[in-house]
Order: structure tokens, then C-alpha cells, then sequence
């Protein structure tokens, strides 16, 4: 199973301009992912996708691969699969790797590679809460799944809503799921997908999987138990460089 793994990356953030190219104790953040990313043992090729010459420029010095992509992409999914495109036809799976989480453990990448079997359209992570508090964040997306693994639902609400129990005992009475951002793609699904329209459901939770689901397209989940690390905001970022600065000492 040949498998490619792309992280989009583009240098517009509202909340921490430049994301990908800050610097986490001498490293830029889409250097950390890259490094990461390739020490996932399931996927034949890492590469970043980017429509920006000074991230594509960076991706290069650290001697990464890089694929420039259109800069009008409304998501990381849409470019990816230009990427896809670009570097051919013989990749059966693409798993897109956010480019936002330095600290991505590879055997993530691994576990979501390993249930790509030819058969699975979609694929994503998910990861059991314990945390009433991540439950109420609407940050947080939660996800619902069939008795195969695969996603009925995801919500920035908290689903399923327990009838006639407080809120702070529905740990208690049923296991809740988060979604972790990291999808892949049979190629052609992710073809398929590219084409559709912004669905309602969309647009109501500012999901992008909403739109494949309504659309009809299965979402298998692999369960992880580890840590996830995403950086959107500067508070993040210090909280991953003391993680980093920690983890380094050992």
C-alpha cells in the first residue's frame, strides 16, 4: 500500500500570523512536523504543500520536500489533492497532517495508516475524553461513530445530549469521542470529495467533514489514547515549547 502523507501549510493565521515558520527552539514549526512525519513508518512519502515562496523556501533549507499549490484553496483538503495530483497517479491512500501540531507522534500517523485496506473511503483520528470541560468547549469537536467505527456525526455541540442526568455526570453513562484533525483519503474519494458543494450542515458547524457525510461518504475512525498538541494561538505555542523543552531534557 503506497500511501502519501501532505501537509498544507499556508502563512495566513489570524491568531498567530506566520504559523508555520515560528520558531520553536531553533526549528521552524512546519520543520517539526516534517521531522515527525517521517519517522511514520506506513507512509512512502512526506511532502509539505504550500502556495507560499517563504515556507516552500524554509521546507528546502531543511532539506524537506515541498509541492507549490494554488493559494486560493479554501482547505487543506482541496490542497491536497492538487498535491496529489501533481505527484501522480500511484499513491493508493492520502493522509493529510495538519501543520499545526510540532509534537505529532508518528505512530498516529500509523495507527490511521493501518485500517487503510482498500475498502475504506475516509479515514480520521479520534481520542476518548475524560474531561467534563472538554465536553462544554465548542472547540472541541465531538464525534459520534456506528457499530463499525464509522463517524454517524460530528458536532461542536456535545453529542449525544443524555436525557434527565446533570451534564456533569454523563461521563458517567456514556463514552464520549473527540475528533483529532488528521484525515486520509482513498484517491479517488478524495477526488470525488474536492468536487462537492459547501453543504449545509457545513456551514452550520464549520465542518468540512459535515459535507461528506451529507454526500453520503463513509468516515472510518481509528482510536488513539495519545497526546495531541495543536498550536493556533500564542499561548499554544509557549505551552509546546515548555513540552518540547521538557521532553529534550530527558
Amino acid at each position: 500500500m503506497k500511501i502519501l502523507g501532505i501537509i498544507p501549510a499556508r502563512y495566513a493565521s489570524t491568531r498567530l500570523p506566520g504559523k508555520p515558520l515560528v520558531d520553536i527552539l531553533g526549528k521552524t514549526m512546519i520543520q517539526r512536523v516534517y521531522e515527525q512525519a517521517k519517522k511514520a513508518m506506513r507512509l512512502t512519502k512526506v511532502v509539505v504543500a504550500t502556495d507560499d515562496e517563504r515556507i516552500a523556501a524554509n521546507v528546502t533549507a531543511f532539506g524537506g520536500e515541498v509541492v507549490m499549490t494554488d493559494a486560493n484553496h479554501p482547505s487543506g483538503t482541496d490542497r491536497c489533492f492538487e498535491a496529489s495530483q501533481k505527484l501522480g497517479a500511484e499513491y493508493e491512500y492520502i493522509i493529510n497532517i495538519q501543520g499545526d501540531e510540532p509534537m505529532i507522534d508518528p505512530l498516529q500517523i500509523d495507527s490511521l495508516a493501518a485500517i487503510l485496506n482498500g475498502e475504506v473511503e475516509l479515514a480520521t483520528l479520534i481520542k476518548e475524553t475524560f474531561d467534563v470541560e472538554e465536553l462544554k468547549n465548542t472547540g472541541e469537536v465531538k464525534v459520534v461513530m456506528n457499530t463499525r467505527n464509522e463517524a454517524l456525526y460530528f458536532s461542536r455541540a456535545i453529542i449525544p445530549f443524555i436525557k434527565e442526568v446533570p451534564l456533569e455526570n454523563w461521563l458517567a453513562h456514556h463514552r464520549y469521542f473527540l475528533h483529532v484533525g488528521m484525515y486520509a483519503y482513498r484517491k479517488d474519494i478524495l477526488e470525488a470529495i474536492s468536487k462537492l458543494s459547501v453543504s449545509s450542515l457545513e456551514k452550520a458547524e464549520s465542518l468540512e467533514q459535515l459535507r461528506w457525510l451529507e454526500h453520503g461518504f463513509k468516515i472510518t475512525s481509528s482510536l488513539t489514547d495519545l497526546p495531541c498538541y495543536s498550536v493556533d494561538t500564542p499561548d499554544d505555542l509557549n505551552k509546546v515549547i515548555q513540552l518540547i523543552q521538557q521532553k529534550e531534557a530527558q
